[in-house]
């Protein structure tokens, strides 16, 4: 899953949404759980943004997760404008698309 880095595309609600900073770490993000060779990687990629407010340190956790088999982890950052969305990365084999999940 996720081999074909050359051919990776994002919706316009993506664009619109997340900076390109941000679309550049979920791609990133995925390749790294790539090269994980105890992980396998699924189809679906989850990304589930959070604004946090009760943190001086962070106001954003993106949480990483796919079903099968089960992987979750966390990520904390501290961003200019936090945001909270979800964002599915869908491989189909040929390409990928990463996508807000109001858009799926």
């Amino acid at each position: 899953m996720f081999e074909n880095k050359s051919s990776r595309y994002i919706t316009r609600g993506v664009n619109e949404t997340l900076s390109i900073h941000m679309q550049l770490l979920l791609w990133n993000l995925i390749d790294t759980l790539k090269e994980d060779k105890n992980i396998e990687v699924d189809y679906l990629q989850v990304f589930r943004f959070k604004h946090i407010t009760n943190n001086e340190k962070y106001n954003l956790s993106i949480t990483h997760s796919q079903e099968v088999p089960e992987y979750k982890k966390e990520y904390l950052f501290n961003v200019d404008n936090p945001i909270s969305e979800k964002v599915f990365v869908i491989d189909s084999g040929d390409y990928a698309t990463m996508l807000l999940a109001e858009e799926y």
